[in-house]
């Protein structure tokens, strides 16, 4: 087990593996579509319709 929390990776290991998975992209694309965003002098509100 120490083995497995001293071991220091590069940063293009760290770099590597960083993409998304699809449910994080699909909640994304959900969400912005969802999201409304009305100006009311000069005060804007967010809103989610869902």
């Amino acid at each position: 087990m120490r083995k497995l929390y001293t071991k220091k990776l590069s940063k293009k290991d760290q770099l590597k593996n960083l993409e998304p998975k699809k449910e994080t992209l699909q909640f994304l694309l959900s969400y912005s579509k969802a999201l409304r965003v009305v100006d009311c002098q000069g005060v804007k509100f967010g809103t989610i319709l869902n």
